[in-house]
């Protein structure tokens, strides 16, 4: 195994390397609107991914995510960029199928060595899923990325979206926020090795079991927590559910000393840009600490799912999310009327 540091090529990895959502906001606004009759999800929900209607018993789920490391070892990075392309299938209640690796990898300036790691990390993450690696486009560029073109299938009336939210739904929230802190942390020499591994197998961590359970329920609202943060994302889904989400800051699931790295100031720049992104959206309790705040706009790596659940089986399915293998699984809040605001965040 190589000792080459990945880390030593970047300042900022993982999510945390999006475009502002405010400037890509900007971007998409000005493309054309796909119509056809077959596309069940475009762009204008901005969901996970895109769905076709194949027939009366399959549709296609079709992504793609890549973006530059989070972690020293090229194995962990590929495996955990997997999981994150993969995710979005599962956020829509899909199964992977077919995936293509996507590569930026300069010879000249990194151990090819490394390359293998990363591309191995990345086809045993997928064959955990069940899909299967049919190739890839690999282009010589510094710093590395790495990522996926992700093709699943889900039945057309299983679908899951982020405009499935109903008045009434309670938000569960599966894995815990402040990844990105902690690798911020990491990078300022502020988090200890044991607290950066814990934040990167969860990142490893497959939302399949979350998807599996959301389909035995019959769920119909959800999405993935990735470089928009937990407010950007849940924002997103409120306007295309036309609902307003109330967000509950003191039972969300969190690394501990992400909110003691907030405290010390260790803030990364993602968090003022996905603040930016929802301001003007949300109403911010009174009582709200800075650190607690700015917890819910971290960019999160390969982060949970947010899942809309009839409150009358809530109870239950949480249970069987902690069953799973998801312990961190919480309430965070629930979905309320459509009101001036998008989000409320006390």
């Amino acid at each position: 195994m190589s000792d080459f540091d990945l880390l030593s090529t970047v300042e900022q990895g993982g999510c945390s390397a999006k475009l502002s959502p405010v400037q890509l906001g900007e971007i998409l606004a000005k493309l054309p609107k796909v119509e056809h009759p077959n596309l069940m999800v475009g762009i204008e929900t901005h969901d996970d991914a895109g769905v076709y209607k194949l027939n009366d018993e399959t549709a296609l789920i079709y992504t793609t995510d890549f973006f530059p490391p989070v972690c020293r070892d090229g194995y962990e990075f590929g495996q955990i960029a997997a999981a994150n392309a993969l995710s979005d299938i599962y956020a829509m209640g899909g199964t992977p199928l077919l995936v293509l690796n996507l590569m930026m990898f300069s010879a000249a300036k990194m151990p090819l060595e490394v390359f293998g790691e990363i591309m191995q990390g990345g086809h045993d993450k997928v064959a955990e899923a069940g899909a299967l690696v049919l190739g890839g486009h690999t282009i010589e560029d510094y710093p590395p990325k790495f990522g996926l073109a992700v093709v699943g299938t889900v039945h057309p009336d299983r679908l899951i979206t982020n405009s499935g939210v109903r008045a009434g739904d309670v938000l569960i929230l599966t894995k815990p926020l402040g990844s990105g802190v902690i690798l911020a942390g990491q990078r300022n020499g502020m988090t200890e090795e044991a607290t950066v591994q814990r934040a990167l197998d969860y990142m490893k961590l497959l939302n399949k079991s979350g998807a599996d359970v959301m389909q035995e329920y019959n769920l119909k609202g959800a999405t993935d927590i990735t470089g928009f943060g937990l407010l950007g994302h849940a924002m997103r889904m409120a306007d295309a559910s036309n609902v307003t989400i109330r967000i509950q800051s003191k039972v969300l699931p969190h690394y501990p000393e992400a909110l003691a790295l907030l405290e010390e100031g260790c803030i990364p720049g993602a968090a003022f840009r996905n603040l930016e992104f929802v301001q003007e959206s949300t109403v911010f309790g009174s009582s709200l600490e800075y650190e607690r705040k700015m917890l819910c706009c971290d960019a999160q790596t390969s982060g949970g799912l947010l899942m809309a659940v009839p409150a009358k089986i809530a109870d239950e399915l949480l249970e069987a999310l902690k069953k799973a293998g998801l312990p961190e699984s919480a309430v965070i809040g629930e979905a309320i009327p459509k009101s001036k605001k998008c989000l409320y965040l006390d």
